[in-house]
């Protein structure tokens, strides 16, 4: 028994005193790339549960502008529903088909919309922050059930939306056609 202690103790002080020379004998390795950086809390996902798209951004449909302007998050109702990053709430009220919906004037000037929600807790005016609740999921307005309408325009007007997938992906916060929100 003692034998066997010594024994193991002696292969250790070896592999320890090998791997030393080991790492002084070689040259340091360049470092790897640095991996994008994880979002800073700064932007997140519109929910905090699991969605699955169930109609992507530029289908064609019977839409005003001929093409789905958003994504549709496929969700329960009731789910909570969330600011995507830091901005100003220009409205948060009935409006047309979007049903109960949201609007947030972001801070580099975009504008995010959120409809057909069964209640808004903002009001127009009011700073928000990435996480902060906007209201509940629901099927108010020109809605066949429960979802959440998730676009983003350039400015407040009809028909200046641009690709939502793309505009979270550039700052750092991907959904896929089944995301699992953080």
């Amino acid at each position: 028994m003692l034998l066997h202690a010594i024994a193991t103790a002696a292969v250790g002080s070896v592999l320890t005193l090998t791997a030393s020379q080991v790492a002084h004998a070689a040259p340091a390795a360049p470092a790897a790339p640095a991996a994008p950086a994880a979002p800073t809390g700064t932007w997140t996902h519109p929910t905090t549960i699991h969605h699955r798209i169930s109609a992507p951004y530029g289908i064609r449909g019977t839409w005003h502008a001929g093409h789905h302007t958003g994504i549709d998050l496929a969700v329960r109702p009731g789910t909570r529903v969330r600011s995507v990053g830091s901005g100003t709430v220009v409205l948060a009220r009935r409006s047309g088909a979007y049903g109960k919906a949201v609007t947030i004037r972001m801070k580099d000037g975009r504008y995010t919309l959120f409809g057909h929600l069964s209640r808004i807790t903002v009001r127009p005016g009011q700073k928000v922050h990435a996480r902060t609740r906007l209201g509940y999921s629901g099927a108010t307005g020109r809605a066949t059930g429960p979802h959440l309408h998730f676009e983003v325009r350039k400015s407040r007007r009809y028909g200046t939306d641009i690709n939502p997938l793309a505009y979270l992906a550039k700052h750092g916060v991907r959904l896929t056609s089944r995301t699992f929100a953080r």
